[in-house]
This record gives C-alpha cells, structure tokens and sequence, in this order.
C-alpha cells in the first residue's frame, strides 16, 4: 500500500520518537518524509527533488544508491549475517578491514576497536584513557578535558565529552572526571588579534586548563580537528601544533575524533593529517562506510596499544556489534572506493578549492560575516551588521529562517544557530558545486528580503 504525505506524518507522529527534537512541535507540523536517494540528491515524498549537501549527517561520501557498497552488503548477509568478537572469535571482514585501517591511517595506528557508532567510540576512549593510565600505576590520572561547543555524541559519556550547553542541562552532565575549555573560535573571541596569534592563545587554554587540575591528574585531551556540529569551527593554523607541543610536555594522551573529518572529508584520510599533530587515539565512524551501514571504532595508537598488549588483562569493555561482519564489509568496499577513485586527493586539489572559492564569493553578501571552509566542509556566518560583525539576536533564530528558505528551494544546509554549514558529498561534480552555490546564493537573497520585510536588518 502506497501511502500519501499525511498518513505516513500520522503514523510517525504517533509511534516514532525522533533525535534531539522538540516532539511537540514536530508533531504539529509533521515529519518530513524522504524516499528516495541517487547520487547527491534525495526526494520526499511529494517528489520534490533536494540537493543533499549535508551528505545525510556528515556521512554519505559516495552519494545514494553505490552499487560497490549495496553488494557488499548483499554478499556478506547471504554468507554470514552476523557473529560476535567476544570469546575469542572472529570474522573475515573484521580481520581484513582493521588491516585497511591500518594501513590507510597514519603509522602510529596499527590496531583497532570497533564499535557500533561514534558516541560507542567516544564511549571507549574514555575507557581506553583511564584502563591505559590503570595499567601505567596512574589511576588517579582519570581527567579528560574536552572543549565547550565540541560534539564527540549523545550517549552519557560522549554527550559528557561534547561541550554543548542544551546537552549539558539534560541528565547530569558531564560525568565526573570530564572538564572544558573555549574552543578555538576566532569570530566569537578572537577579533582583535590575527588568526595565528589567536591560535596560540586558545590553545594555551589546554595548559592554564592542565595546571588547575594538576597535571598529575589529566589523563587526555580530545577533540575534532574541525569543530562540526558546532558550526564547522576551522582553527586557526596555530592551534593543532600548539596542542601537541602540550600534551607532549605534560605526558597526556591526545585524542582525535574523526568522526566528521575522517576519510577525506578535509582533504587528507584523516584530520590529523591536514592539520600537523599526531593522535594516540582516533574515533572515527560516519565515512567509513558512507553512512550505508552503522559502524565506527577507536584507531588505538602503539603507545597505549603496546601497553595493554604487553600488561596484559581482560580489558572489561566491548559490544554485540563491535566487528559486525556486514557492517565490515560495506567498510572495505567504502573505502576501496575512496582508494580507487582517488577521492581523498581530488577533495584536496579540485573539490576543496573550488568550494573555497565559491566561499569567497558569498563572504561578499550582505547577510555574511565570515565565510571558512576546509576540505569539503563550509560555514558561512549571518550577522546583521556586515560592517561591525553585529550578530543577531539568538531568539530571533534567523539561522532557521534561512534553512527555511533552503529547504524550500530544494537545498539541504544546517543551521548551527546563525552558523550556515555544509559538508558535501565527496563525489560531487565540479557542475554540481556550482549548483549548490547558486542554490546556497539564492537562499541568502531571499533570507535577506524576508529579515528585511520584518525590520531585523
């Protein structure tokens, strides 16, 4: 039975609970309903066509409908659906996809731990941190400090490890032994100093940070290269070396969650890379499948490998999931697709630049106070002086106006309150690029035609 728009907005209103929704609102305007996928475009259930520029949430690389990836699935669930990690077992695509791993991450990483997703991941870094500091005759070396606005997942402990305030409110966040510090954020506390002296200022905050807690006490830092959900934050160039400089001298781990930049999304496999610093652990999630299958994991680096290898003990932590063999095998076929089509070096020569580009040229539209792109990620900041970077007021939500706009003319961009991001499938054409940038300037126009018939500008 095919049903209309309605029935299936009924339907879901009255069983489906969605993620981080107001369940009222929703329920009183309805879901929207998405049907279908090809490429880089979805359609709804009206059969409006909308360019996906989001790339699903961060994830669907290689565009809707990869053959590769749907035989990988098909093939793996007709020869083994499922078996567990526990008891000493294994599977074939486990074992070959933590060798691809290893060897398409940097050469620190040679092994791995699978989880089910990136908040399972960010889950057993917290794990991994304080079992490796046990291990080291440190327990008391438990703290790990993260940065406000970051985004490392909902479940306790990565909500916990995410700087985000509504999330915080919520439930009795964050657990003991995570704090934060600002985060790297050169339009909201930089102006006034270049973006490289800013760099250095923010990431001293780690050091100011270590000090007060004792740095006999901090066990890690964690964060994103590029801040995603907080609003595609790009840090100043700075910034990463400094914080290796840090936790090189203090002796902590340093943690890199990939799940958003992993897997050419900036230009390089992973974010690490593009920015200069060398993590003891790596989340990661998302890419590594495009988004086909749900799968994430931790790359664990040789210094705290070896070091639970060579001590030795059950390390009390894992789940049904970690190695699905379905899941692995849709990972292999991802990222052989990566290799063959060498997408993660077009992001870096063709993609990313043309994007940057285009960038360049909305940063003139009167609505934009800062344009920043890496890779294929992109931010563009509305404010409501150009001349001043005056910002809106939060309550008006113009950044909703504006993915209003977007969603009714057929583009899908985030809002991060008045933070308009994209992060493209990485599969795009050059053409392609172009269209999503005619589609994000005419939404701009007329988000700035409807600010100004209400007299916010």
């Amino acid at each position: 039975m095919t049903r209309t728009t309605q029935q299936w907005q009924a339907a879901d209103s009255a069983h489906h609970l969605h993620p981080f929704t107001d369940f009222k609102s929703l329920a009183a305007k309805g879901s929207r309903v998405i049907t279908r996928g090809e490429n880089i475009y979805l359609w709804d259930s009206e059969g409006h066509q909308i360019l996906d520029a989001m790339s699903g949430l961060w994830c669907v690389n290689l565009g809707y409908g990869r053959q590769e990836l749907i035989d990988a699935a098909t093939h793996q669930l007709k020869t083994l659906a499922f078996y567990n990690s526990f008891f000493q077992t294994t599977t074939p695509p486990a074992i070959e996809l933590a060798e691809l791993l290893a060897e398409v991450t940097p050469p620190q990483f040679k092994h791995v731990f699978f989880s089910g997703s990136g908040s399972e991941g960010n889950d057993t870094v917290v794990r991994l941190v304080r079992r490796y500091w046990d291990l080291m005759g440190k327990p008391k070396r438990d703290v790990i400090i993260s940065r406000h606005n970051a985004y490392h997942g909902s479940t306790m402990a990565g909500a916990s490890l995410g700087g985000m305030s509504g999330m915080h409110s919520q439930g009795g966040l964050p657990i003991p032994g995570i704090v934060h510090i600002q985060q790297p954020f050169w339009f909201e506390q930089g102006q006034g100093h270049t973006r490289d002296e800013f760099g250095v200022i923010a990431a001293r905050w780690l050091e100011e940070k270590i000090l007060a807690v004792g740095a006999d006490r901090v066990a890690a830092f964690i964060g994103e290269p590029v801040q995603g959900a907080g609003g595609v934050i790009v840090p100043p160039d700075t910034y990463w070396p400094e914080i290796q400089r840090i936790c090189d001298q203090y002796g902590i781990l340093l943690v890199s969650d990939e799940v958003i930049c992993g897997f050419g999304r900036t230009g390089r496999w992973f974010g690490c890379e593009t920015f200069g610093f060398r993590p003891d652990l790596m989340t990661f999630a998302k890419g590594v499948t495009s988004g086909y299958i749900p799968l994430g994991g931790v790359m664990v680096g040789d210094r705290v490998a070896r070091t639970m290898i060579d001590k030795g003990g059950e390390f009390a932590h894992g789940y049904t999931y970690s190695g699905h063999p379905v899941a692995c095998a849709v990972g292999l076929a991802s990222i052989r697709v990566l290799q063959r089509e060498g997408l993660v070096d077009r992001v870096r020569d063709e993609l990313g630049p043309h994007l940057a580009w285009h960038f360049s040229e909305l940063a003139g539209h009167p609505l934009v106070g800062e344009a920043q792109t890496c890779g294929m990620m992109g931010a563009l900041q509305l404010v409501r002086d150009k001349a001043t970077n005056a910002v809106f007021d939060p309550t008006l939500e113009v950044g909703m106006v504006c993915r209003g706009h977007c969603f009714d003319n057929g583009l899908i961009m985030r809002a991060v309150g008045d933070r308009m991001i994209v992060a493209p499938p990485l599969v795009m054409t050059i053409g392609q690029l172009d269209e999503m940038a005619a589609l994000i300037r005419r939404c701009l126009d007329l988000t700035l035609d409807d600010l100004t018939r209400r007299g916010w500008v």
